[in-house]
């Protein structure tokens, strides 16, 4: 009885396992001969080259002007302090009568963040009380090179041309 029993129980197995592999094999089946969906991202339009971005995203950091063009970041380090991968390294400067870079006493002469380190936390951009520093939609930070993913001030900044102030003296000069 005990054989006709574990014979049973073998050939059982057997035929659960050949259906499981039949159903997994039909669904392969059917999804092979269906169209392809993919995303147009390495040749669409715009600036993101048809990347859909979520509203949250945290991309490549960002350094903000303000309407002037003058830049928010008053290097007061609140970011670098609450950068739990320590990746932020900024050097503070006075602002002098003739060179104006920021609205306040003090910029940042360098402010360099380390993409090898962050973990994009965002955690400086809410310690920022100038709200100098936002994550931008820059998703395309890969390199081979590690001195590469050291982002200095200039690549960071946002460009001063188009801002109020800077339109109306260039606008000046041209006439």
């Amino acid at each position: 009885m005990q054989d006709a029993k574990s014979s049973y129980t073998r050939s059982m197995s057997i035929v659960r396992n050949i259906a499981a592999i039949s159903k997994g094999m039909s669904i392969t089946f059917k999804e092979m001969f269906q169209p392809t969906e993919v995303e147009n991202y390495p040749d669409g339009p715009g600036p993101t080259r048809g990347a859909v971005l979520q509203e949250r995203f945290r991309g490549a950091h960002v350094l903000q002007r303000d309407e002037n063009g003058l830049e928010k970041c008053v290097a007061c380090f609140l970011c670098a302090a609450a950068c739990p991968s320590n990746c932020i390294y900024i050097e503070a400067a006075e602002n002098t009568a003739e060179n104006r870079i920021s609205s306040s006493e003090r910029y940042a002469k360098v402010y360099n963040i380390d993409y090898n380190r962050c973990i994009f936390c965002g955690y400086c951009v809410e310690a920022c009380p100038t709200d100098a520093i936002t994550h931008g939609h820059g998703f395309e930070l890969a390199s081979l090179n590690a001195t590469n993913l050291v982002m200095r001030k200039e690549d960071m900044l946002v460009p001063s041309v188009g801002m109020p102030g800077e339109l109306a003296a260039h606008s000046d000069s041209i006439k």
